[in-house]
C-alpha cells in the first residue's frame, strides 16, 4: 500500500513514495466491568489463549485468592501455613486501653510481673502498679495463675504492653458493686477504718464509706473525742451494708448498715414468723423499753411484752421488771402473720397470785402489805 507524506504543506513527488507494511497488531483483552461490548473480544481472547494449556501434558491449576485463602479451582484447597496465618491475622484483636482482658502470669519479678494476655506481645505489670497493691494479694500470685489484666498501654515508647493487676481488680470490684446496688443484695464486710464521718469498709478492692447515721444504734449529739473513740471500737468488726449509692466516675461508694439490718431484720421476722408457734416457749434478749411495754429480740426479729404482760402485779413502767440486755423466757401469746408482730408475755410464765391466795392466806390472817394507791373508796395494798 503506498502512502504519501506531506511535509510543511507541500506533497511530495510522486517517486519518493514509501512502501509501508501492514502489520497485525494482538487483539487486546478489554474487561467490561458493565458486561458491553468491550467484554465480546476479551472472551474470544481467553478462548484462544486457553487452548494450549488445556492441549500441554501437565495441567495447570487455577488458584483465586478469597479472603485469605487460597482456593485450588481444579477442587483442592491450597495455601497451607499461609492461609492459616491469614486466616489467625484476621481474627486478631489488638489490645486496646481500658480493656479488662482474662491474662495468665508468666514470670514474677521483683520489678515486675510476665502476663500472657493472648496479644502478639507479653503484657507487663510495671512496679508502680504492684506498690498499689495490698502485700497480701502479691502474696498469693504465682505462676501460672489466671489473672485479669487492665490494658494501661497497647505500645509505649519502648513497645512494650503495658497491663495493671490494680486497675483490674478495682474494675472488678465496681461491678459487683453496682450489682449489689441494683439487686438490694447485702454484703458481708469488715471495718478497715474510720474517719470522723464514719466507717471505711471495702467491697473488693473499693474502699466504701458508711456514715455515722447509718450506723445501727449510733449515738448522736457526742463530742467529736467520744465520736471517734466509738468508731475506733468498731474497726476490725464484720458488719452487714447495703449500696445505697455508687458513682464510679467520682469514686463515690455509699453504704448503710441501718437500711442491711432493716432488710436482714425483715427476713429474719418472716421466717420467725413461719416456725413460731402460738404458746411455745422461747430465749429471748430485752432490745429495747417504751413506756407501753419492752421489745424482746427472739434472734433477729423484735416481739413485744405489752406493760400489762409483764407481769401480774401493777406496773408503770418496764424498768420495774426489766432491763435492756437481760436475757429472758418468754411465751408466745399471739402472731399476727399480716401485720408481722409477735406478742409475748412474761406474766404467763409465773403462778397466777390469786390461784395461790387460798393455799397462802386464810381469813383473819394478819400480814404486812404496801399501799399502792388510794382512792375516795377505800386503799389498794400489795401483800
Amino acid at each position: 500500500m503506498d502512502a504519501e507524506y506531506t511535509v510543511a504543506g507541500e506533497q511530495a513527488p510522486a517517486e519518493e513514495t514509501a512502501q509501508v507494511v501492514n502489520v497485525e497488531e494482538p487483539e487486546v483483552q478489554a474487561v467490561d466491568q458493565g458486561g458491553g461490548e468491550t467484554a465480546q473480544p476479551a472472551a474470544q481472547g481467553s478462548d484462544e489463549m486457553s487452548q494450549p494449556a488445556a492441549e500441554g501434558g501437565d495441567e495447570m491449576a487455577q488458584a483465586t485468592y478469597q479472603a485469605g485463602v487460597v482456593v485450588d479451582q481444579s477442587g483442592g484447597q491450597g495455601g497451607g501455613e499461609m492461609a492459616e496465618l491469614a486466616v489467625e491475622d484476621w481474627d486478631y484483636q489488638r489490645p486496646r486501653r481500658g480493656e479488662v482482658r482474662d491474662g495468665t502470669i508468666l514470670a514474677i519479678h521483683e520489678q515486675e510481673i510476665i502476663v500472657d494476655v493472648g496479644a502478639k506481645r507479653d503484657g507487663i505489670v510495671p512496679y508502680a502498679d504492684l506498690q498499689r497493691m495490698e502485700p497480701e494479694a502479691l502474696e498469693k500470685l504465682s505462676v501460672g495463675d489466671s489473672v485479669p489484666v487492665y490494658i494501661l498501654r497497647p505500645e509505649d515508647q519502648e513497645g512494650n504492653l503495658l497491663v495493671s493487676l490494680f486497675l483490674a481488680r478495682q474494675s472488678a470490684a465496681w461491678k459487683r458493686a453496682q450489682e449489689l446496688a441494683e439487686s438490694g443484695e447485702v454484703w458481708e464486710g469488715e471495718v478497715e477504718g474510720y474517719n470522723k464521718g464514719g466507717l471505711v469498709v471495702p467491697i473488693g478492692d473499693v474502699r466504701g464509706f458508711v456514715p455515722a447515721s447509718q450506723i445501727p444504734g449510733f449515738p448522736m449529739g457526742m463530742s467529736q473525742e467520744e465520736r471517734l473513740s466509738r468508731l475506733a471500737k468498731l474497726v476490725g468488726e464484720t458488719v452487714h451494708v447495703k449500696v445505697i449509692e455508687i458513682n464510679r466516675r467520682k469514686r463515690r461508694l455509699i453504704l448503710s448498715a441501718q437500711a442491711a439490718q432493716k432488710q436482714w431484720r425483715q427476713r429474719q421476722r418472716e421466717r420467725l414468723l413461719e416456725e413460731l408457734r402460738e404458746g411455745e416457749v422461747r430465749k429471748g434478749v430485752i432490745s429495747s423499753l417504751a413506756t407501753f411495754g419492752a421489745f424482746v429480740d427472739l434472734g433477729g426479729a423484735d416481739g413485744l411484752v405489752h406493760l400489762s404482760e409483764l407481769s401480774w402485779r401493777r406496773v408503770r413502767h418496764p424498768k420495774e421488771v426489766v432491763k435492756v440486755g437481760q436475757e429472758v423466757e418468754v411465751f408466745i401469746l399471739r402472731l399476727d402473720e399480716d401485720r408481722n408482730r409477735i406478742a409475748l408475755s412474761l406474766k404467763r410464765l409465773e403462778p397466777e397470785p390469786w390461784a395461790l391466795v387460798e393455799d397462802r392466806y386464810e381469813l383473819g390472817q394478819l400480814v404486812e402489805g404496801v399501799v399502792t394507791n388510794v382512792v375516795d373508796f377505800g386503799a389498794f395494798a400489795e401483800i
